[in-house]
């Protein structure tokens, strides 16, 4: 008699029962890492902005008026281009919800919060907060 090879239709299922329990575990594992991804890039981004109103500051003086906003080419604003100097590469901007800056003695505050480009919402905190908050010891709190 000749011996037949293959697998078994339990064994074939065995197999797809496997890959799809471990397709249920890996897939929010991962999206956590990617929206991680997306805030390190906004992250970057308000590092940016910390550095352009430490130059303003440095430019201006303890005495001079503080930044009114990020965007704009005037003396009072920190001359970023919103639709180009915001824009992220995984998600399509940041929205700047505040900015406070204080000449003297020194001190700002940024906040930002995911723009259009879609991370999750704020149920998901504390893995993927609603936004994020810059002070100028360079303290990220999330919020």
């Amino acid at each position: 008699m000749k011996s037949r090879k293959g697998f078994t239709l339990i064994e074939l299922m065995v197999v797809v029962l496997i890959v799809g329990i471990l397709a249920a575990v890996a897939i929010p594992i991962l999206r956590g890492r990617i929206d991680a991804a997306k805030w390190s890039e906004g992250k970057a981004m308000m590092g940016s902005i910390a550095t352009a109103i430490r130059a303003y500051h440095a430019e201006k003086g303890p005495a001079g008026t503080a930044p009114t906003s990020i965007w704009g080419a005037s003396d009072t604003t920190l001359g970023f281009v919103a639709n180009q100097d915001t824009m992220g590469t995984y998600f399509g901007d940041i929205d700047f919800t505040s900015l406070t800056v204080v000449m003297e003695p020194f001190s700002f505050i940024i906040e930002c919060t995911a723009g259009s480009g879609g991370l999750g919402d704020a149920t998901d905190a504390p893995t993927n907060p609603a936004g994020y908050r810059l002070d100028e010891t360079g303290t990220f709190t999330a919020f």
